[in-house]
């Protein structure tokens, strides 16, 4: 039986120096500047949609973008408060207006724009472009995310990785809008919705598997 004395000097003997977090708005907001770089990256090698200041004066197009955008900023606030065992799990609630306007919008999109697809429906090459900028805009954004993550989410790994996985859908969302016409039904529902929910579910996934994973490694009495 190890006395409590014991107890503390072995702990006090293994203690390694730790390093404080920076404020969850801080880290967040340099995140956010990352994946708002790759963002511009993309715009200055590609150029934006061409009729992207049209659009904007649309308020169908205007919400579904501010929706995306917001959520992509306020899942990743949450998803940096989450990661703190002294923050409420309530900050997983706080994407949720920004998610209903984003998911709201499209709907409507979809049911106005459904009969201005054209006889030659959506081209190939749009298409090819699409997937190339999800990938360039998901992939680096969410590396850096959930390695910033991973060391700190130890109690609810999988809603930190879910909520992440929210924040990089967002952006990625956001850059197709920005950068190509996205008008066509399929298309919207292609790359916005199906995009987000196939990069939350495996970021759920992941956030369990590995974030999880990191846990200190109980002391034996």
């Amino acid at each position: 039986m190890v006395t409590t004395p014991e107890l503390i000097d072995r702990l006090s003997s293994s203690l390694a120096p730790v390093r404080r977090l920076r404020p969850p708005l801080l880290r967040a907001g340099q995140w956010l500047l990352l994946a708002a770089l790759v963002v511009a990256l993309l715009a200055v090698l590609n150029g934006a949609r061409p009729d992207l200041a049209l659009r904007l004066r649309q308020p169908v197009f205007a919400a579904s973008l501010a929706g995306s955008l917001l959520t992509g900023i306020l899942a990743a606030i949450a998803a940096f408060h989450l990661c703190l065992p002294d923050r409420s799990r309530l900050w997983l609630l706080l994407p949720a207006p920004a998610v209903v306007l984003w998911l709201a919008s499209i709907g409507y999109g979809c049911l106005t724009d459904w009969v201005s697809i054209g006889p030659d429906g959506v081209r190939l090459g749009s298409t090819l472009e699409c997937f190339a900028t999800l990938l360039i805009t998901t992939i680096p954004s969410a590396v850096v995310l959930f390695a910033m993550l991973r060391d700190t989410a130890r109690l609810y790994p999988t809603m930190v990785g879910m909520t992440g996985g929210l924040a990089v859908a967002g952006i990625a969302a956001t850059a197709l809008s920005l950068l190509h016409d996205l008008d066509a039904t399929v298309m919207v529902l292609l790359w916005n919705l199906g995009a987000a929910a196939l990069i939350v579910v495996l970021a759920g996934a992941l956030g369990r598997r590995k974030i999880g994973r990191t846990a200190a490694p109980p002391i034996e009495i």
